[in-house]
């Protein structure tokens, strides 16, 4: 999976939120506060349809976009890529889990004793 730039990552937080794909105007609007020209969404849109990030609906008038994945999906699909290029597998899941909030180790902990048990 490709590596996300700033924009590409909060055009998807837009898609991720929406109920319903979306138009470039509308996510256009939801990023509003970073005065970006109409044609930057439209170019960024296209080229998360480009990296199979988004999917583009021309069936309509005005073309709908909407995330291949979720949020989590994704992420899942980057941590194995990630994984599957480390040298060592196993040193670094343990660096991840050192670097994540005591909550997260909490809710992993308690997914990985809910696996055992299964």
């Amino acid at each position: 999976m490709a590596r996300l730039g700033d924009l590409e990552r909060a055009v998807l937080d837009c898609l991720w939120q929406a109920e319903q794909p979306q138009t470039v105007r509308e996510v256009h609007e939801a990023l509003a506060e970073r005065q970006l020209a109409y044609t930057t969404v439209m170019t960024t849109l296209q080229r998360l349809a480009r990296k199979g990030m988004v999917t583009q609906d021309a069936q309509a008038r005005a073309h709908l976009f909407s995330a291949v994945a979720t949020r989590e999906e994704m992420f899942t699909e980057l941590m194995t890529d990630a994984l599957g290029i480390a040298g060592d597998e196993h040193e670094a899941m343990l660096r991840f889990v050192d670097g994540i909030s005591p909550e997260a180790r909490a809710a992993l902990a308690e997914r990985l004793e809910r696996d055992n048990r299964a």
